[in-house]
């Protein structure tokens, strides 16, 4: 038995998630926010939970993390992906990595393109995509590095190869969907469903998108894991 919560920010649009084993009762928080960092507390402490992991999908530019502050508070593990920058992380992913917490395993699935960093999860019958594959959608590319053509090729290489009934659970949505699949963002995703690698990277460069509000406070603080405003 797992348990599973998905929890929303909404600032940011952010979707936190929280995994746990519940025979060792060891659990996994994925992309957190600094001011929710309270309510995670709260809700380990209510689900008698111990934090194992602390995980990033890549170095936000919309929102600080709560990584530095969490890992302080548990004793927990930060990890990002090694591409990341991000060298406050206990860990540093590999592609293909595993991390175990209790009974329960997660694949670690390189997926750049939105940043260089970028990695998506994938654990059981659902992968946590970051904002590399959103709903609908994708992360941008027109910052920290992103890349269109490496975007591309992380969904399609790497994620649409998944089993089409696999559950994406998203990084961000800005509708209130708070779940897809791999089969109907194959079918459905306007940016991706039936385009080649050139149209794909002409409707990327042309998204003409403001510039995140937050992205000058936000790269830098999550590069020491969020801890960088939190100093005396």
């Amino acid at each position: 038995m797992a348990i599973f919560k998905q929890y929303f920010e909404p600032e940011s649009s952010t979707y936190t998630y929280l995994l746990a084993d519940s025979d060792t009762r060891e659990a996994v928080l994925i992309d957190t926010v600094d001011s929710e960092k309270d309510f995670y507390l709260a809700e380990l402490e209510r689900l008698g939970l111990k934090l194992r992991w602390i995980l990033e999908t890549h170095v936000h530019a919309d929102h600080i993390t709560a990584a530095g502050q969490l890992r302080d508070a548990t004793g927990a593990t930060t990890a990002v992906g090694r591409n990341c920058g991000a060298e406050c992380a206990n860990v540093q992913l590999e592609d293909e990595q595993t991390l175990v917490f209790g009974n329960e395993v997660i694949r670690v699935i390189n997926t750049p393109g939105h940043t260089p960093g970028s990695v998506s999860y994938h654990w059981r019958d659902r992968v946590f995509t970051g904002d590399a594959l959103l709903i609908g959608g994708c992360g941008r590319t027109d910052f920290q590095g992103g890349n269109p053509k490496d975007l591309y090729h992380s969904i399609v290489d790497r994620l649409f190869v998944l089993p089409e009934e696999t559950l994406v659970y998203p990084g961000h949505d800005y509708k209130g969907r708070t779940v897809s699949s791999i089969g109907e963002e194959k079918r459905t995703n306007p940016r991706l469903a039936g385009k080649s690698e050139a149209e794909f990277v002409e409707i990327m460069n042309n998204l003409n998108l403001a510039r995140p509000k937050k992205i000058d406070e936000a790269v830098p603080a999550n590069k020491v894991c969020g801890l960088e405003t939190h100093a005396a």
